[in-house]
Parts: C-alpha cells; sequence; structure tokens
C-alpha cells in the first residue's frame, strides 16, 4: 500500500513516522554507512509526484499534498535538514563517484524533490554542489547521470 501524502506530511514535521516505523529524526540520524546500505527512506525524506521505480510503495504525493508540505514551515526547515544531511553523506564519501551507482538515482530524486518543494534555488544550489564534488575529484560519473541531474 502506497503512503498517503499525508503520512508524508506528518513524517516530514517530525511528528509521524514513515513506513518502517522511523521518525524524521531517525533517519537524519543514521550513520553514513546506514544510508549507504539502506534503500528505502530517500523516497520519504524527499517524496515526488511520481512513483518510486525501488521502492513500490513509497509516498506519491498529489498536487494538494505539495501544497500542504510548501506551506509547513517545519517540513520546508525538515527538507532543508534532510539536503543537508545527504550533502554532508556525499561529501564524506567516495563510492558513489564511479561510473553507474545507485546514488546517482537518489541524487536525481533529490533533487527534483527540492525543485518541487522547495524551489528553483534549493534544487540548483544542491545540483551544483554535487556536480562541483565530481568536478574536483574528476570522478567519472557517467554523462548519462550527469545529464539527468541537470534535467532534474
Amino acid at each position: 500500500m502506497v503512503a498517503s501524502g499525508e503520512a508524508v506530511l506528518a513524517f516530514l514535521q517530525g511528528v509521524g513516522a514513515d513506513a518502517r516505523g522511523r521518525t524524521l529524526f531517525d533517519v537524519l540520524g543514521f550513520s553514513d554507512d546506514t544510508l549507504e546500505r539502506t534503500h528505502d527512506y530517500i523516497q520519504w525524506l524527499f517524496p515526488l509526484t511520481e512513483p518510486s521505480q525501488a521502492v513500490p510503495d513509497a509516498p506519491v504525493l498529489t498536487a494538494a499534498d505539495v501544497e500542504a508540505i510548501q506551506r509547513s514551515s517545519m517540513a520546508m526547515v525538515a527538507l532543508s535538514a534532510a539536503a543537508d544531511r545527504m550533502m554532508a553523506f556525499y561529501n564524506r564519501t567516495n563510492h558513489w563517484m564511479g561510473p553507474a551507482d545507485h546514488n546517482h538515482l537518489r541524487i536525481t530524486r533529490i533533487i527534483k524533490s527540492l525543485r518541487l518543494l522547495r524551489g528553483e534555488a534549493d534544487a540548483d544550489q544542491f545540483r551544483d554542489l554535487i556536480l562541483q564534488r565530481v568536478k574536483d575529484r574528476r570522478a567519472p560519473v557517467s554523462a548519462r547521470a550527469r545529464g539527468y541531474w541537470m534535467t532534474a
């Protein structure tokens, strides 16, 4: 069963839990190793209006859900904190900097969700920091992945 927009809003406001019973604060407190090996939190931190290909029961937002999240100052703070946490993860780890990695899909989702919920500036800032990290490390991230990030 796909999670409702109300459940996602409660999660982002810090008063609800995801489908596995984890709170926003639990997820933000994950170690880098846990972030890497756990695959069903990113859809809650960065929800979209399209279904997840990786997690079939992940939340899918409606237009009304998007508006409710945008009106919630707590959800906006949570999205910012989630973006900061994921950027810290990508700055501290290098394993995702290969030609293909599941984190490339996560990065695309993060950029799309930030664009949808927080706006162009936040999405562009996250994308630009990721691209700068790839450039600085001369990482062999595929042109395809970088293209997805540019159009997300």
